[in-house]
């Protein structure tokens, strides 16, 4: 019993330990870390623009308070040293006839809140620039505008964010599982994608990529081998009428990654599927891309998808999501070499073949019976 027991826990731990070395996740994010990188991390510096987009939302919203704040009270600053410069304030007694540079400005407090009354152009009236100070006026203008800069790309970093087609792709969903089963009297790979949403992807494609490690004649070890797949549906798979749920497939062929494998040897192979759907959002006309992988124990040989889409009495066609993973077990040959095999055989059995060994000798018939 404890044997047992120890076996079956070393056998979790390796199903483990193979679901987490993935390269793509399930919600498409790819788990790839880079390490010595020779170029300096400034440049992404370079590429601001694309670097505060792939931020994540709680950096992007800590650069976005700190960018604001951090410009209030530098010039809030800058307008307290032109006051202290001038002697406008009260420390200094100045005189009733005295114009200060800025009206109103009594110590730090009131210098911040004249820099954010002027950058987010608030103008309470209470506190305004005169005409006695060069300086007062030039840093009015340099705020103003640096203002109006740090408004636009802040503002339209947030809502570049908010309209990404990232988001868009996060309503593209793809089956838990593949299945492995015959369709049109061919072994064939399935899987099943829908449309959460009503709006369609334009334009869109499928395609996949196995990864494997391979080994080149030449003894050179290759991690992560790419290997196209080719899925199609039954209307094709290009400009796809995505409005229902889908179920692609792949023909296990002579040429396909797949046709060495059987349902005995497929969680013994070491290799993840990723699944790409390229199309272009039909609201916003920009471009996105889902993707999801599946690896051998995600792999179900021998299953077929449950129906999901049904006709109501009211005429309306009915997409019933609870079956949107569910598989069936259906009859199918262990391996796609037996299929062939199979096929091969019985063609053979309706044909007739000529034996060149064969050789055609006339016996001569004689009578023994003497009369």
């Amino acid at each position: 019993m404890f044997s047992y027991l120890r076996e079956r826990f070393s056998s979790h731990l390796r199903q483990r330990s193979r679901r987490r070395a993935r390269l793509v996740s399930k919600d498409g994010r790819c788990n790839i870390e880079f390490g010595n990188v020779e170029q300096s991390r400034f440049v992404f510096l370079i590429d601001i623009w694309t670097t505060i987009l792939d931020l994540r939302w709680r950096y992007k919203m800590t650069i976005f308070i700190s960018a604001f704040l951090g410009s209030w009270f530098l010039f809030g600053l800058l307008w307290y040293v032109v006051a202290y410069i001038h002697k406008d304030l009260p420390e200094f007694n100045p005189s009733i006839n005295h114009t200060p540079c800025v009206e109103n400005i009594n110590g730090l407090t009131s210098a911040f809140l004249f820099s954010l009354e002027t950058q987010v152009t608030i103008g309470y009236g209470f506190r305004c620039v005169t005409e006695q100070c060069a300086t007062a006026i030039f840093l009015l203008i340099f705020q103003s505008i640096l203002g109006v800069i740090i408004n636009s790309f802040m503002c339209g970093a947030i809502l570049a964010k908010i309209s990404r087609s990232k988001n868009r792709a996060k309503t593209i969903t793809f089956s838990k599982n593949a299945v492995i089963s015959k369709r049109g009297g061919k072994l064939c790979l399935l899987i099943r994608v829908a449309n959460l949403r009503k709006s369609l992807l334009i334009g869109s494609h499928i395609y996949g990529k196995l990864l494997k490690t391979t080994i080149t004649p030449e003894g050179e070890t290759i991690i992560l081998d790419q290997v196209n797949i080719e899925f199609v549906v039954d209307a094709g798979n290009e400009n796809l009428f995505f409005i229902s749920p889908l179920t692609i497939y792949h023909i296990i062929d002579r040429n396909s990654p797949f046709f060495h494998m059987a349902a005995e040897t497929l969680l013994q192979q070491d290799f993840e599927l990723v699944v790409f759907l390229d199309g272009t959002v039909e609201a916003t006309s920009a471009t996105c891309q889902v993707r999801t992988s599946y690896i051998p124990e995600e792999v179900l040989w021998g299953y077929r998808f449950a129906p999901i889409v049904s006709k109501t009495k009211e005429g309306k066609y009915r997409v019933d999501f609870q079956n949107f993973s569910k598989t069936v077990a259906v009859e199918t040959p262990h391996c796609a070499f037996c299929l062939y095999n199979e096929k091969e055989a019985k063609a053979k059995e309706k044909k007739g073949y000529d034996n060149p060994g064969f050789v055609l000798s006339e016996v001569n018939e004689t009578s023994d019976t003497k009369m």
